[in-house]
């Protein structure tokens, strides 16, 4: 299984990426299969300098913030009005309830627009496992704000545990235990962000999550805001992590 950071980028697009967004591939049945993790602002452009939005499979959503999934918006258009469409041009996207709604709104300017038939809505469920060719992502509540997940995603034998946006809890050592790559929500700074509960972790924060889960192999640290330093937002989560803290960088391709 492989991984393409699409965007990393915190709560919103920045000059050096778009927001979140990340790409799993595998091979299966003779093909490549595609699902992106998050569509957020920015995402789709960026996409488009390393494969055909067209192509993918499917797209989860770990939750309904903006950085998150507001560029689906452009993808229904690309998908409905593309000259060239493929036969089948319904896209299954896999997202918390409400979602079909929420993206209407965002799409709609005098009232709601729905994404579909171009975009099939399909509402996930804790820990009720999506099975989308070669991968099998399972959805595990995370917490903040608002309904959100995080997505365990296994494929060739391998595991990715992307917690999507989240502060420290207990859900956070199931969704990453035995994972080759955790993917970790970084948006916030020991010393600055403290006692901001319940919206996301810092270095440390999310170091501490996987040290408590067991037998997660690599930390890979994500969502930083621009206002973070990242060599700051590593520095903390060394303090805990005892291997090494690696950091997302938009545009690149890791073998999980």
């Amino acid at each position: 299984m492989k991984l393409l950071i699409v965007g990393c980028s915190g709560s919103f697009a920045g000059p050096e990426s778009p927001a979140s967004c990340y790409v799993v591939t595998a091979e299966h049945e003779g093909r490549t299969w595609r699902v992106a993790l998050d569509f957020g602002s920015g995402a789709l452009g960026a996409m488009q300098r390393h494969l055909d939005p067209m192509a993918l499979d499917a797209v989860v959503l770990s939750h309904l913030h903006p950085d998150h999934c507001l560029d689906l918006c452009g993808l229904k258009v690309m998908r409905c009005y593309n000259p060239v469409k493929l036969p089948d041009a319904v896209l299954p996207v896999y997202a918390p309830v409400g979602a079909a709604e929420r993206l209407a709104r965002a799409y709609g300017v005098e009232a709601p627009e729905p994404l579909g038939p171009y975009l099939d809505f399909r509402e996930i469920g804790a820990r009720e496992p999506i099975v989308i060719g070669p991968f099998v992502i399972t959805p595990v509540p995370v917490r903040h704000p608002v309904q959100a997940y995080g997505l365990r995603v296994q494929a060739d034998g391998a595991v990715l545990a992307y917690t999507g946006d989240t502060d420290l809890c207990d859900e956070l050592s199931e969704l990453c235990v035995d994972a080759d790559l955790v993917l970790a929500d970084c948006a916030f700074v020991d010393g600055r962000d403290d006692a901001k509960v319940g919206v996301h972790m810092s270095g440390s924060r999310a170091a501490r999550a996987v040290v408590r889960a067991t037998g997660v192999r690599r930390l890979m640290l994500t969502h930083l805001p621009t206002w973070n330093d990242p060599d700051v937002c590593r520095e903390q989560a060394e303090t805990v992590w005892p291997g090494v803290v690696e950091m997302a960088q938009p545009g690149v391709t890791y073998e999980v």
